[in-house]
């Protein structure tokens, strides 16, 4: 469905836009939750199930929009502001009524 190009323009440039349960964002999910590693392609397909090939062009992608970084073989989250707000968005919501916090205090 087309936008206007009011809500286009108005749109900020610097928004983390990632569909839930896409590649970019399965990839994107993993390697914020082990952000102190860095992996291979073959580790992340393997721990996402997203397919080998796959896996190296949505790091493509991900890598031309600074959200991931690459030395060799390895692959790390990069280390952006709008990946700090994605990861605080991740972490939030997590936070479920069954977790030890809310189980104590009822």
């Amino acid at each position: 469905m087309p936008i206007s190009i009011d809500h286009f323009d108005e749109d900020p440039a610097d928004v983390l836009d990632l569909q839930e349960g896409t590649q970019p964002y399965r990839i994107l999910h993993f390697l914020t939750e082990n952000s102190e590693q860095a992996f291979t392609q073959t580790e992340i397909h393997e721990t996402t199930d997203i397919k080998r090939g796959s896996v190296g062009a949505a790091l493509s992608r991900l890598e031309g929009r600074g959200l991931v970084r690459h030395r060799g073989r390895y692959w790390a989250i990069a280390q952006d502001d709008r990946l700090a707000s994605y990861a605080a968005q991740m972490n939030a919501s997590s936070v479920s009524p069954s977790d030890d916090y809310y189980r104590d205090k009822e």
